[in-house]
């Protein structure tokens, strides 16, 4: 059965509000009843150290989530359920998000209840929602670009394009993928017969136009100190462009969301490509083949792609419901939210630390591995600095640097510094004789001197916070100005 053809000449159905906000504001607060166990990720606490050093643009990033990160920690300073507080809202967002598209897509009531549950109950979707970072939002932002567009080409009034190019812009300075969405969507829309004119209107160039204006401050900082996002892209690139990153590429997207939301959006992908009545989205479908395709070739992770999987899941639901009866597509939702369950302790802190280090999921959530311990390493680190009388604590890692200034236990006269990625920029330190604390590195550097290990932090789990030993060093061999160049470091 084919989907209804005059959802191409009917307007949108209602919203429906009253389910929307009912799974929207459940799926914010059982985040939120979660938002303060563990702690917070490495790259959380690199974010909150970058935000009170704001600037338009990082070797790694630009400035949107850096800038988000330090909202929350002027909120309510060193907390991490504040931290949490934002990203929770962001995928309460991109959940209603979801059910919009379907709603463009034709979709009634249950439809739009029924995307909106599987959106909310995806493992990247909890997974995000409990972490703060440039990917948490980014989805957000492919999202309202997928959206907006499908808005724009249903209604087939160009003028769209600038409200896409506004949210497409703002989406730039939290990151640069972004910008492949836009090309992949561009390209759709001039293959695609129907919606080609749209390639020659001067709405959609100046859409382009405000995209690139907003996104200028921060390619203006790259191209000021040397475009190191590109040196960062290659050293990702290295690292995932392998037959097994490839193929975990793929094992990735089909449980990203869970197995039986992928069954879903699988339908979804294929009728948006098939149905006479979608032609004028097909677009969206052809733009998530082709991005699966550059980022085969290029080395990309499968979390990229997680924003467009909110309309391919609309689709799938919208196309399901025009098979079979409401009952039938609304225990749809109940399927999905139980397949969901299995990996809930991978995605989110339910168990206690103990247990879960121990279990399966510690090896399936390594994000939440990462959020562990670091109170116990900055204290660890703190006893260390008062027992030599230490000056300054310099780090491998942003994630040690981060914590050690989130965390605030050291005395205020000692100072953090790293060579890793933003926090190359913010150092060197300045030159004294007083005792240096080393943490991340595996050996002592030979631009170190008179270096002694001492005991590591035990954390009790197997993460970058009881990853190295700790070393306490006399100082560097050079003036701290002539060895930085061999301290600093970009990588992913």
């Amino acid at each position: 059965m084919r989907i209804k053809e005059e959802t191409d000449v009917d307007g949108p159905k209602p919203i429906a509000w009253r389910p929307l906000l009912a799974v929207v504001g459940g799926l914010v607060v059982v985040l939120l009843a979660f938002a303060g166990r563990y702690g917070a990720h490495r790259d959380e606490l690199y974010f909150v150290a970058a935000g009170h050093r704001l600037a338009w643009g990082y070797p790694d990033q630009p400035p949107l989530t850096p800038l988000l990160a330090r909202l929350a920690d002027e909120a309510a300073p060193g907390s991490v359920w504040a931290l949490h507080v934002v990203p929770a809202l962001v995928v309460g967002a991109l959940v209603l998000v979801a059910a919009l598209t379907a709603r463009e897509l034709g979709g009634a009531r249950v439809e739009q209840t029924v995307t909106a549950v599987l959106v909310a109950t995806g493992v990247v979707t909890l997974v995000s929602g409990h972490m703060l970072s440039t990917t948490t939002t980014d989805t957000l932002f492919w999202a309202l670009v997928v959206w907006l567009t499908l808005a724009t080409l249903r209604r087939d009034d160009p003028r769209g394009w600038l409200v896409v190019g506004l949210v497409a812009g703002a989406g730039l300075e939290n990151k640069h993928l972004v910008a492949f969405l836009l090309l992949a969507l561009a390209v759709a829309v001039v293959a695609t017969r129907e919606t080609r004119h749209h390639a020659r209107s001067p709405w959609a160039w100046a859409g382009a136009g405000i995209a690139l204006v907003l996104w200028l401050p921060n390619l203006l900082w790259q191209a000021q100190h040397g475009w190191p996002q590109l040196e960062l892209a290659a050293d990702i690139r290295d690292e995932y462009l392998t037959l097994g990153g490839r193929l975990e590429f793929v094992g990735l997207s089909l449980v990203l969301l869970n197995p039986v939301v992928t069954v879903v959006w699988v339908i979804g992908l294929v009728r948006l490509l098939r149905e006479r009545a979608w032609r004028w989205a097909r677009p969206v479908a052809w733009a998530y083949v082709l991005l699966v395709v550059v980022f085969l070739l290029t080395g990309g992770k499968a979390y990229y792609l997680a924003g467009l999987y909110p309309a391919l899941v609309a689709a799938g639901v919208c196309a399901l419901a025009a098979t079979r009866p409401a009952r039938r597509t609304a225990r749809l939702g109940a399927i999905a939210a139980a397949a969901s369950l299995i990996a809930l302790p991978a995605a989110l802190p339910v168990l206690p630390v103990g247990t879960f280090a121990g279990s399966p999921w510690a090896a399936l959530g390594e994000d939440q591995v990462e959020m562990i311990g670091w109170d116990v390493f900055s204290a660890r680190v703190a006893e260390v600095v008062d027992e030599h009388d230490a000056g300054l604590v310099l780090t491998a890692s942003y994630g040690d640097a981060g914590a050690l200034e989130h965390v605030r236990v050291l005395p205020s006269d000692v100072r953090v510094a790293s060579g890793h990625n933003g926090f190359a920029a913010w150092g060197p330190p300045p030159d004294d004789e007083r005792t240096v604390v080393l943490t991340g590195y595996p050996r002592a550097p030979s631009w170190m001197r008179g270096c002694t290990r001492v005991a590591p932090v035990a954390t009790g789990v197997d993460n970058e916070a009881s990853q190295a030993p700790l070393f306490v060093c006399d100082g560097p061999t050079r003036p701290w100005d002539q060895v930085w160049p061999q301290v600093t470091h970009l990588s992913a």
